[in-house]
């Protein structure tokens, strides 16, 4: 059993989805300056083929928020493994009803900080009271009522389960953007939800256009 296998079994009865309250104390904090949301909020984050961390080698990662706090986002390409998960056992896992659920979802490593951590990113026409939306788009959701929802079939039309994020501190993203280590692409939910996982990195880095 892989490291990321055990952390998703092994700590999941310990764990719990993220509380939605946490959702925004994850999220960077904004600083006394006005101008505060800043232009990767809502773009895809392209790993350059440079890149060879491997949290990160050949990563796609959805900017939910990016100001002067710091930014956080979600890895869309690494799924755990291949096979869908019953969404009845993730909910059971953590202690919630799965009386009538019979979907399966795919579980995918959302970046290396709080890997026990679990978020939805969605699209935007389901709604909750904690729901960040990122871009009229895509939105974000860490509560146990979505993928219930999901599993009765009653969730969003379009939806990822990842566990961790991606998360820099205060001027740490702009650092590493000026040394070419990322590009971006605008926001495409079929990028995000639809495209192959395996060809997502290659298919975002073609759509790239550099500055002139």
């Amino acid at each position: 059993m892989s490291a990321w296998n055990r952390i998703f079994w092994g700590a999941a009865a310990a764990a719990v989805l993220l509380p939605a309250s946490l959702i925004h104390a994850a999220l960077p904090t904004q600083s006394d300056i006005p101008d505060t949301t800043l232009w990767l909020t809502g773009k895809l984050l392209i790993a350059s083929p440079q890149m060879r961390d491997a949290p990160f080698d050949h990563a796609v990662i959805v900017m939910a928020q990016h100001n002067r706090g710091g930014a956080l986002g979600l890895v869309i390409n690494r799924p755990l493994d291949q096979r869908p998960r019953p969404v009845a056992g993730l909910l059971a896992a953590f202690g919630a009803d799965a009386s009538g659920v019979t979907e399966s979802v795919r579980v995918f490593i959302g970046g290396p900080v709080s890997p026990d951590a679990g978020f939805v990113l969605h699209s935007a026409e389901y709604h909750l009271a904690d729901t960040l939306d990122i871009d009229g788009r895509v939105a974000l959701t860490a509560a146990v009522d979505i993928l219930r929802d999901i599993g009765l079939g009653k969730g969003p039309s379009k939806s990822l389960l990842a566990f961790g994020y991606a998360g820099w501190a205060p001027a740490q993203l702009e650092s590493e953007m000026a040394h070419g280590v990322w590009m971006t692409v605008p926001e495409d939910p079929a990028l995000v939800f639809d495209d192959d996982r395996a060809n997502v990195w290659a298919d975002a880095l073609a759509r790239y256009k550099p500055r002139r």
